[in-house]
């Protein structure tokens, strides 16, 4: 569906406090989600402005504060904005001017995408950088989605769950708790429990090969290096390409500071587990040595970074238990890698679709049913968007050569389409398939045009009655 297509029509959507144009379920349910992060806290808030009574189990009380930047698109900014967090969004992050690909040996930009008003006007929300972390609170975006949900959900930490029983459904904690439910969501992340119960037993994740760095530096240092102020002042996205490797940098906090994502191949430990540690900055020069002088320069900066072994599932063929009261929510079932920067919109999304199908609850009939729902309305979306991420891996990695050189010349061949739109003057390229995917049209129309609200409201006015038909008579009406 493209953007024009899945704009709502109702202004009630974009005012705070009226999601589902104030519809409220009116059968409210127990639900259970498992896992704090920003998908089950999105699908808090969404659920229990649809009339929900909701409880977060979080086994985390707290943790490391350390921090990195993520990427909120169109199709997710524009979801935050509806839950009235457009000027929290505007404190908290940053707008990109443009998207600038470029090379590791000499900085040369092969690649340009306008991004900033561009997108704006295209899409209708915009394009921020914003600082994340895991729960409790220790960074920006996740502040805001707490304190937004915090007061319409019952959030339970020091909570971990050994083992759910998704016929009851119930989770049981490690203090021997047993936490009943109407509906449990797994919204427990790539290491997910619940996803073992949807799939029936041990689903290991698998090693992509990759890990990546991660570091935030102060963009007061950069700002005093003449070769690194750049970096700061264009506020642009920019992505390093070279031999099995690239490098992600971009502004956040209001440009207070600046975000490194440096991915490479993984030379750790053996297996399959995710894991985050500090190492040793040494390590990571060495590997990056011979890269251009701005690379060499931010290396300077860096004393200790964190290394994140990256890791992979295949896509599941469902998303739900075959006793219908568990359903899984971002990662658990559709782990994003991080080339496409779809992660947590992707999650968001998931959250809206579900608070928007489930503000039509009426009766417990209908819970297998809407989830049932709810996956056929990501499914596809979802399972697209985790090969559109691993695709870029290959498309940046490539060692130079001849099919190096193929995709330099796609990407500058786009980019100076891009500029000559940018001038007013008229497109002159199909870019369907370009090497720079955030250059092709048709993909950033369906990536950043999708309206998770829209989609639902749709899919109701296309077979609600069907749905609601299941709903027992009551006995008046007998």
């Amino acid at each position: 569906m493209d953007a024009q297509q899945s704009k709502p029509t109702d202004s009630a959507h974009d005012e705070p406090g009226h999601l589902y144009n104030g519809r409220q379920a009116s059968l409210p349910l127990d639900i259970v989600i498992i896992g704090c992060g920003l998908g089950g806290l999105s699908a808090a808030y969404c659920l229990a402005q649809a009339g929900h009574k909701v409880t977060i189990l979080e086994s985390a009380s707290a943790i490391a504060d350390v921090g990195a930047g993520i990427q909120a698109s169109p199709n997710v900014s524009r979801l935050l904005i509806r839950w009235g967090l457009r000027e929290r969004l505007e404190e908290l992050g940053v707008k990109p001017q443009n998207l600038s690909i470029r090379r590791w040996e000499n900085d040369e930009v092969v690649g340009w995408t306008p991004f900033g008003d561009s997108i704006d006007k295209a899409y209708g929300a915009p394009y921020y950088h914003i600082h994340v972390e895991s729960f409790p609170l220790r960074a920006d975006f996740h502040r805001m989605m707490y304190t937004a949900t915090e007061p319409h959900c019952n959030i339970r930490v020091n909570c971990r769950v050994v083992s759910v029983n998704p016929s009851e459904p119930s989770a049981t904690l490690a203090s021997g708790e047993v936490v009943h439910a109407d509906l449990l969501i797994g919204a427990d992340g790539v290491k997910s429990l619940t996803r073992e119960y949807v799939v029936g037993g041990p689903d290991k994740p698998k090693p992509t090969g990759d890990a990546a760095y991660r570091v935030l530096i102060p963009t007061e240092k950069l700002l005093q290096d003449d070769d690194l102020r750049p970096l700061v002042e264009r506020t642009e996205s920019i992505i390093w390409m070279g031999p099995k490797g690239h490098i992600v940098g971009y502004n956040i906090r209001g440009k207070k500071e600046y975000n490194l994502v440096m991915v490479h191949p993984d030379e750790g430990s053996e297996g399959a587990a995710e894991s985050w540690n500090f190492v040793n900055a040494d390590k990571m020069k060495q590997w990056y040595k011979g890269w251009n002088i701005t690379i060499e320069k931010l290396m300077g900066l860096i004393p200790s970074p964190l290394e994140w072994k990256l890791i992979d599932r295949d896509p599941l063929p469902s998303w739900i238990h075959e006793d219908g009261k568990l359903v899984l929510l971002g990662d658990s079932c559709h782990p994003m890698l991080p080339y496409r920067a779809q992660g947590s919109a992707m999650a968001i999304e998931d959250a809206a679709v579900l608070g928007n199908l489930f503000s039509h609850c009426s009766h417990r009939s209908q819970i297998t049913p809407l989830i049932h729902a709810y996956q056929s309305l990501r499914y596809d979306r979802a399972t697209a968007t985790q090969v559109s991420s691993s695709l870029n891996r290959f498309i940046f990695h490539h060692p130079d050569g001849p099919i190096q050189e193929q995709r330099d010349s796609e990407m500058r061949e786009a980019m100076e389409d891009a500029r000559r739109v940018a001038r007013g003057e008229e497109s002159t390229l199909a870019l369907a398939g370009n090497a720079n995917q955030w250059a092709d049209k048709k993909k950033s129309d369906m990536q950043f045009g999708y309206d998770a609200d829209a989609e639902a409201e749709k899919w109701w006015l296309e077979n609600g009655e069907s749905l609601m038909a299941l709903v027992p008579p009551t006995k008046a009406a007998i």
